[in-house]
């Protein structure tokens, strides 16, 4: 496996070379900002000591995604990257409404369904703001919805 400095810079090649030989991408500048900000997650996730196990779950049970799944010693983590160019409308942890919480939970019960009953588990939301002067500010918020 390797280290992640070296992953994260072909990474980043690789992204440079795709955009001189590929078409532009046909997404939307906000689906680019939140794609950008999962990947940068997953790095900032990684030098914290999370153990990344799964990207973008989806199930075809129930509507939604999980943008990334991790362990954080024994308890996995079901984390939501919000992704923001600016902190001037509003908080990007304020996007993860009832709505967003619950279809949350229902992925999350079902990625449950193939582990051990007892297995300890938590949401964690990661905002991240990209300011394109400096590099990307995070902030990590650890249990932040109710689980029954």
């Amino acid at each position: 496996m390797l280290p992640a400095g070296l992953t994260r810079t072909t990474l980043a090649f690789l992204d440079w070379l795709a955009g001189k030989a590929l078409p532009p991408s046909r997404l939307p500048s906000h689906q680019r900002t939140g794609q950008r900000g999962e990947e940068v997650a997953y790095f900032y996730l990684r030098s914290l000591g999370y153990t990344v196990v799964a990207r973008n779950f989806r199930s075809p049970r129930r509507r939604g995604e999980i943008d990334l799944i991790a362990w954080e010693n024994d308890v996995l983590c079901f984390i939501e990257v919000k992704t923001r160019t600016s902190r001037e409308i509003k908080p990007a942890e304020a996007a993860v409404d009832r709505g967003k919480q619950r279809e949350l939970l229902g992925m999350a019960r079902e990625y449950l369904r193939h582990l051990p009953p007892a297995c300890p588990w938590r949401f964690d939301l990661l905002s991240i703001y990209f300011d394109f002067a400096s590099p990307p500010q995070f902030e990590l918020f650890q249990n932040v919805l109710p689980v029954s």
